[in-house]
């Protein structure tokens, strides 16, 4: 008797339970941005390198499924260049995705939406200033644009990574799904239908055992 209990005292210690549904792991993350603004019509867009950084908090449901809400500082946007200038756009969003995630051992995959709240807004660089006829000057520009894009973005996630103990690695493409210009014209017609495209890396170093 006094054999199978310690036997059961053994079994029952935290290296060898699984992790319950409800159990929660909560992290950090941070990592790359290459973001453009997809849809200018009459203009030429490039992917910019900016950043990201937040907490994770994953719950598991059952078996590999748990669901992961995040919430991220994210800096994206694009560099538009056209004859008359050549300027950053940087868009400073609060975001929310909200993804079902699967483990298949070490790996994972992942996928769902994301909510995100414009912060602030700024363009950047350079414009003609010279007029008609004369030699041809260009000047710097800086000004804050919130009011040329909506506040709202709705995306759509999907990405994946791979754990080692606590260190989390993985990449995402997030597709906005909303046009986000608030710039129209009177007649509307050629408006520019924006929309966020960006690719993110990152790691996050996630607290729990599983």
């Amino acid at each position: 008797m006094e054999y199978l209990s310690h036997k059961c005292v053994r079994n029952s210690s935290p290296e060898n339970t699984p992790s319950l549904p409800g159990t929660i792991h909560l992290g950090a993350k941070a990592g790359v941005n290459v973001a453009v603004l997809d849809g200018k019509i009459d203009q030429h867009t490039s992917p910019k390198v900016y950043y990201h950084a937040g907490l994770l908090y994953e719950i598991k449901v059952a078996g590999p499924l748990s669901v992961q809400p995040e919430l991220l500082y994210s800096l994206q946007g694009t560099e538009t260049k056209s004859d008359f200038e050549n300027y950053d756009t940087r868009l400073h969003y609060l975001t929310l995705p909200l993804l079902a995630k699967v483990h298949l051992g070490p790996l994972f995959v992942e996928g769902g939406p994301q909510f995100g709240v414009l912060l602030t807004a700024r363009d950047a660089g350079t414009m003609l200033v010279s007029a008609p006829g004369a030699t041809t000057q260009y000047g710097s520009t800086s000004r804050q644009v919130e009011d040329s894009y909506k506040r709202g973005d709705l995306s759509l996630c999907a990405g994946a990574g791979v754990k080692f103990g606590p260190l989390l690695l993985g990449a995402r493409f997030n597709a906005g799904l909303n046009d986000i210009n608030d710039v129209k014209s009177v007649s509307g017609v050629n408006d520019p239908k924006l929309h966020n495209r960006v690719f993110q890396g990152y790691v996050a170093l996630q607290l729990g055992d599983d």
